[in-house]
């Protein structure tokens, strides 16, 4: 069935020339005009525009289509300016990537005062990082920059992963093996308590053990759970340990309900980054988030 978005889309390319100054105009993402058009020729049964490195070049048919369409068109948004009270600025609508954490601690608090409309998307870094390079989201923050060619990487904050435990935990024996600095000890003593961690295959744990202790734990979690904010409050009641990014428990830390068992003799740190595309349709709303972020999120 046609369409009439299909025209909408062809007649705003038709006259700015580019498929990203026409996602721009129109508040959708690149791939969602390029569908458009898809559907258009392919209803029409002819090709309208040839793809050149620069834009886009209506061809004879195209040209035909638009002479046809331009008053109806024109008729209709004036209908469309009478039927609808619009509001006097336009929002933007900006996609963003992360892990469910990051927005947890970050962004989530603010997200009611943004002066744009916000749409979140979680998973995992390197399946973002294609949708972003893609155009289907906008922004992404990553601790993973493989060099896609659209992107561009900023970095902004290192984060590491840290032990900790409930604050009223008895680490004293811990704190003695640490002091003695005899790693196989610290690792069976660490084993024989009860773990939290948000995946049963313990990534966070394997990777902290690997770098301190050249092993990998020969132990499970007690408790999986979805998130770190769902740990830190079970810590607050009881007395396991989990490994967590330090970003995500300094308020915990600060006000003692969960304390640093230990930093781990290596610290290994991961560097987080904001990632967009080159070209990108939303350059000021960007830098919103990024100025967010870096003042009020993860610093």
């Amino acid at each position: 069935m046609l369409n009439l978005e299909w025209f909408r889309t062809f007649k705003v390319v038709y006259e700015v020339g580019t498929l990203s100054a026409a996602a721009q105009s129109l508040f959708i993402s690149q791939p969602g005009v390029s569908l458009h058009l898809s559907a258009l020729e392919s209803y029409t049964g002819y090709r309208l525009f040839e793809r050149k490195n620069r834009g886009v070049i209506p061809t004879d048919r195209g040209t035909l289509l638009y002479n046809y369409i331009i008053g109806p068109m024109i008729g209709l948004e004036e209908i469309e300016k009478l039927c609808y009270k619009k509001s006097k600025t336009s929002r933007a609508t900006v996609s963003v990537g992360m892990c469910f954490t990051t927005f947890h601690y970050t962004l989530e608090e603010h997200v009611g005062h943004l002066p744009f409309n916000l749409i979140t998307k979680f998973g995992e870094c390197a399946q973002l990082l294609n949708e972003l390079n893609a155009g289907v989201i906008d922004f992404v923050i990553t601790s993973q920059t493989p060099p896609l060619p659209n992107l561009v990487y900023t970095p902004f904050m290192t984060t590491r992963n840290v032990l900790v435990c409930g604050g009223q935990t008895d680490i004293s024996t811990l704190e003695k093996l640490i002091i003695a600095n005899h790693p196989e000890p610290i690792s069976d003593w660490l084993g024989n308590q009860v773990w939290f961690a948000t995946s049963a295959d313990m990534e966070a744990v394997k990777r902290f053990w690997q770098v301190n202790f050249e092993v990998s734990p020969d132990f499970k979690p007690s408790f999986v759970l979805p998130h770190y904010g769902s740990i830190l409050r079970n810590l607050k009641s009881c007395n396991g340990f989990a490994v967590v990014p330090d970003f995500v428990c300094k308020h915990e830390l600060a006000n003692g309900t969960v304390k640093l068992a230990w930093e781990g003799s290596q610290q290994p740190e991961d560097m987080l980054h904001f990632a967009k595309r080159k070209n990108t349709s939303y350059p000021k709303e960007l830098l919103h988030l990024e100025n967010l972020l870096t003042t009020n999120g993860l610093s």
